[in-house]
């Protein structure tokens, strides 16, 4: 018969305490890695939040330069709304006015649209709210003055063909940016010092820009269109104003 091995029980108690110290050393290790991870991860926010928030400062020469750097908040929609009475510009027509917002009923859908009046044209559009890349708002004061500028300029006319100036001209109208507008009427205008030396289609042209930027001019300015003719051939020298006037 073997002999059974006497079990010493102090030996078996100091096994179980190791054991349990190994367990909490390692266990300990986890807490600090997990601590340490936090306080770096804080540390990084903070220096991150610093450098945004503090101006950003630039040598140059003898003085510095300080640039601030602002956080910028996202907007919640890029929508804008239009209410009833606002004016809009329509690129292919032009100024217009918003006369009521309706829903209309279109395969069983409810779409909200705008009611728009184009005076000029004698045109009603019904633009759906949620295809409002069709509309752009009035420009600003300072746009009308930045664009009243472009007539004061010389004209760049390109050396082309005129189908083609004709074509370039009539896209920029139709873009509805109030500068390009304004380009065409400084540009067809140096030719206009007597209305034989313009060519009919030059004569369309030079009016519809006109015309565009007449009905911007005086609405952003709350001026009748008769002032904002005189701001328009002001900017465009004396000889324009005799032929607007015949134009009219």
């Amino acid at each position: 018969m073997p002999k059974k091995k006497k079990v010493n029980p102090k030996k078996n108690i100091k096994k179980n305490k190791s054991a349990k110290k190994s367990a909490k050393k390692v266990l300990k290790k986890k807490v600090v890695k997990k601590n340490l991870k936090a306080k770096t991860n804080n540390l990084k926010k903070n220096v991150l939040e610093k450098k945004t928030s503090q101006p950003l400062t630039i040598k140059s020469g003898q003085q510095n330069d300080i640039i601030e750097i602002k956080k910028i908040k996202k907007q919640e929609s890029e929508k804008r709304i239009y209410k009833v009475k606002d004016y809009v510009i329509y690129p292919k027509h032009g100024i217009g006015q918003i006369i009521s917002i309706d829903k209309l009923n279109i395969a069983n859908i409810d779409v909200s649209v705008y009611k728009i009046e184009i005076t000029k044209d004698r045109l009603n559009l019904t633009i759906p709210t949620n295809q409002q890349q069709h509309l752009r708002p009035l420009s600003s004061s300072n746009q009308v003055n930045k664009a009243l500028t472009i007539l004061k300029g010389k004209a760049k006319i390109k050396r082309t063909m005129w189908s083609r100036r004709a074509a370039e001209y009539e896209q920029k109208i139709n873009s509805g940016d109030i500068y390009q507008i304004a380009e065409v009427v400084r540009d067809l205008n140096k030719n206009t010092d007597m209305p034989i030396d313009q060519s009919y289609s030059e004569r369309q042209l030079f009016e519809k820009a006109y015309d565009r930027l007449l009905g911007e001019v005086s609405i952003v300015m709350k001026i009748s269109e008769e002032e904002g003719k005189i701001k328009l051939n002001k900017s465009l020298g004396k000889k324009i104003e005799e032929n607007t006037n015949n134009q009219t």
